[in-house]
């Protein structure tokens, strides 16, 4: 047996457990401006333009989405240096990228993405890679990549001065920040086991995230997956504030803006809770109804012990979306009351797996992972009203305004 074959079993037995391996951040910043000559003043910019990002993890590619005519503007490739980066790996941590893309299910280079305030830099935490990178959407010129600590990038979040980039560190139990102008991690808090989704609370004061615990272990040994959490921390110190215990992975959740109730999607559930925030219990389960496909499913079948995965909430804040992920739906809740007006229902193995709400505050976008596609679901209606092609397994999808001028560094969508 060869010493990458040996490397990558050992590491196979290993990897459910919690790994902390020392982040090494490895910055490339951009050239500095050359001295320019005496000119007329520049023409106003045009005004930043709505967007949906959608992560196409497969691909290593970002789509960008026009939040108005739902045209799919072009993608902006965010691996281009993966031979690179591969060829730089050592023996084990090769051996353990090899680990982590078998349990992924394949190739998934991007997890999250977000714009900077001005609309000109993209932010990504590169999944199987287990760093974070920027680039420049007008050139696609990369300007720096970090390497978190452990061995996987998950969800991330961007602060609202577009400062701070908060990348969960799965394997590591951690979440880290990152300066947006370097690249340097200059601060990191403890989370549960297998961080997940990262959130902003709704002044920036704090971060909620999300922990899921070992998906790779079977339902039957939940009591190993380890801690199942969400840890609020202080967005300043990265000092834990609190943790809520639960006994299903988190999924993903929405708080409202008063900081007071969180809806949530759990390890195994077909539905979502209500919890109360400031009492620390769940208020209601909402159990959703299985499609004759999702209902057939043996819960160890789940992808990433998921049943549902998608969780938005609309600009007035009395409706959820709601992805149905084994069920092949979405579906539109009403609050407080959490009846349902409506479903979208979609072609068997679709796999709807993350929902966001656009910046008009009146439509859900969906992405559908096994069509490569996404799908704009209306709030009012529960309607479907738009469905865009993007490229190979879509995943995360974030809001966020690009500037026009930018927009020529995207490669149109083929």
């Amino acid at each position: 047996m060869s010493r990458l074959a040996r490397s990558t079993a050992a590491l196979a037995l290993l990897l459910p457990l919690t790994l902390a391996l020392p982040a090494a951040s490895a910055t490339a910043p951009a050239a500095g401006a050359a001295p320019t000559a005496l000119r007329a003043a520049p023409a106003p910019a045009e005004p930043l333009r709505d967007v949906v990002l959608v992560g196409n993890s497969a691909d290593g590619t970002v789509s960008f989405l026009d939040s108005r005519t739902y045209r799919n503007l072009g993608t902006l490739d965010v691996a281009p240096d993966l031979e690179e980066v591969l060829a730089g790996m050592d023996v084990l941590r090769r051996a353990a990228y090899e680990v982590v893309r078998q349990q992924a299910g394949g190739d998934k280079f991007v997890d999250d993405a977000h714009l900077s305030p001005d609309g000109r830099t993209l932010y990504v935490s590169r999944g199987n890679l287990g760093d974070a990178a920027a680039f420049d959407v007008a050139t696609g010129r990369q300007l720096w990549r970090t390497h978190l600590a452990g061995l996987k990038a998950d969800h991330a979040a961007l602060s609202a001065d577009g400062r701070t980039f908060v990348v969960s560190a799965i394997t590591a139990a951690k979440a880290q920040a990152l300066d947006t102008a370097t690249g340097r991690v200059t601060g990191e808090f403890a989370t549960g086991t297998y961080p997940h989704e990262n959130i902003y609370s709704a002044d920036g004061s704090l971060v909620y995230n999300m922990s899921i615990g070992v998906t790779s272990l079977p339902k039957a040994l939940d009591f190993l997956k380890g801690a199942k959490q969400v840890t609020v921390a202080d967005a300043r110190t990265w000092k834990v504030l609190r943790t809520y215990t639960f006994d299903k992975g988190i999924r993903p959740a929405v708080v409202t803006p008063d900081g007071s109730t969180m809806y949530a999607q759990l390890s195994y559930l077909n539905g979502f809770v209500e919890y109360d925030l400031r009492a620390g219990r769940t208020l209601r389960t909402v159990e959703m109804p299985f499609s004759a496909a999702g209902a057939a499913l043996k819960p160890d079948d789940y992808p990433q012990n998921s049943a549902h995965h998608g969780m938005a909430m609309n600009g007035a804040q009395d409706k959820l979306c709601v992805a149905g992920t084994i069920d092949d739906y979405t579906a539109v809740v009403s609050r407080p009351g959490l009846t349902t007006d409506g479903f979208v229902h979609y072609p068997q193995g679709s796999l709807p797996y993350w929902s966001v709400t656009g910046q008009d505050g009146r439509h859900c976008w969906v992405t559908l992972s096994e069509r490569d596609e996404v799908s704009v679901v209306d709030y009012t209606t529960a309607k479907e009203v738009a469905r865009v092609k993007v490229g190979d397994f879509p995943q995360r999808e974030r809001t966020g305004r690009v500037a026009p001028e930018a927009l020529s560094g995207l490669t149109p969508q083929g």
